[in-house]
């Protein structure tokens, strides 16, 4: 009575093993390719949600109820104005809870001093800030203080952060050239998230502003906060509240929607990268299958032999495909441990908070085991179908 041959699993893992311990170096270049593919993969899925996290907690932070007026274009299409008093009409509004206003001071250039050539103005601009403007907008002083009633009233300036680059200051106290009139540094601003425009501009008292420039705090941009509830409503309320007159000619919108956008945009660019680290992946698999067929090629004898022993072809193809699966699954934890690396490295380089959901590692590592079996299909079947005479000869 003749036994039916059978293989326990452990049976088959050793076999796979064995048989990649024999070829190390195109194990580790085939397994390699795999590596990058999932690496490249999660490292976009991980610079992507940790970089979605990072706004996250900006926007719990700042919140999401800032709005921004400012002039819109007149029916002639030229730059239109907003009335003098728009930011206490809108500051009357019921649900508005905070109200500051910026307005330009025009043809007032700035320089680190007077040896400076006139034509190199650095892009930045100068304009009056209201006392409460750093807390409607959840600004953060770098280093120094903010304008108030005292200083906002003498030639003493606050820097955005860019504008303190470019001038090349870095601690309060240093003179710069405003106008013509040297103006001494109080402050310096971090980057402001939701006012970027802050981020450019120096900005003086308005009765400074008055007195030396015989400027009139015409407003050009107005930030208004409310109660989450109230936002829409405000919303529609604004440009009457703005300009009664001419409720066409003001601009509203929200910060925050400018930078949900710009995450919908980061998205889309994360899914197109996704889509190159599949097609890594996939020629990974074909560097998979490359092995596996010439495995068969040169283990004719082995398959021969264990064929006249009494291995089944679904034994022979069993192990083929498992050593498929294990180069994968190699590849695939191999790559997820370089992708998990570069995430950090970019996260911790730019102050994010690593967050990469563990889904995304099963799901490579699936992936990765669904192409190694694939991938090793038709070469298990090919050694299968081999017979054992003329493997043994062959």
């Amino acid at each position: 009575m003749n036994e039916r041959s059978s293989l326990r699993w452990r049976d088959v893992v050793a076999l796979g093993y064995s048989g990649l311990r024999s070829r190390p170096t195109r194990v580790i270049l085939s397994a390699l390719g795999i590596a990058i593919g999932i690496a490249a993969m999660i490292a976009v899925v991980g610079l992507s949600t940790s970089g979605q996290a990072r706004l996250n907690a900006e926007f719990e932070r700042l919140g999401t109820n800032l709005l921004t007026v400012s002039a819109g274009k007149d029916i002639a299409g030229k730059e239109a104005e907003l009335p003098q008093t728009a930011a206490a009409s809108i500051k009357r509004l019921p649900g508005v809870t905070d109200v500051a206003q910026l307005s330009t001071v025009k043809d007032t250039p700035v320089y680190r001093n007077e040896h400076i050539d006139p034509a190199n103005t650095g892009g930045l601009s100068v304009a009056t800030a209201s006392e409460d403007l750093l807390q409607t907008v959840g600004g953060r002083i770098r280093s120094g203080g903010w304008l108030n009633e005292a200083s906002g009233a003498y030639p003493a300036a606050v820097l955005g952060a860019d504008a303190a680059q470019r001038l090349g200051i870095t601690t309060p106290g240093t003179q710069v050239l405003i106008g013509g009139e040297y103006h001494t540094v109080i402050g310096i601003l971090e980057p402001v998230v939701l006012a970027p425009e802050l981020d450019s501009l120096v900005l003086i008292g308005p009765q400074n502003a008055r007195t030396l420039f015989d400027h009139e705090a015409i407003p050009s941009t107005i930030f208004e906060r409310s109660a989450d509830e109230n936002v829409d409503r405000v919303r529609d309320l604004l440009p009457s509240a703005a300009n009664p007159e001419n409720p066409g000619q003001v601009a509203v919108s929200r910060p925050s929607d400018a930078l949900a956008a710009k995450q919908a945009t980061d998205q889309a660019f994360t899914g197109l990268l996704v889509g190159l680290g599949s097609v890594a992946l996939l020629v990974g698999g074909i560097g998979v299958a490359n092995t596996m067929i010439i495995s068969v090629l040169e283990r004719r004898r082995e398959i021969g032999l264990r064929r006249a022993l009494g291995a089944t072809r679904a034994h022979i193809r069993v192990q083929f495909v498992t050593e498929a699966l294990i180069l994968s699954f190699l590849g695939g934890v191999a790559g997820s441990v370089i992708g998990l690396g570069v995430t950090a490295v970019f996260a911790v380089a730019n102050g994010w908070l690593l967050s990469i959901p563990p889904v995304v590692f099963v799901a490579a590592i699936g992936a990765t085991l669904v192409i190694g079996a694939i991938a090793g299909l038709y070469p298990a079947i090919r050694a299968a179908r081999l017979p054992p005479t003329i493997a043994l000869t062959g």
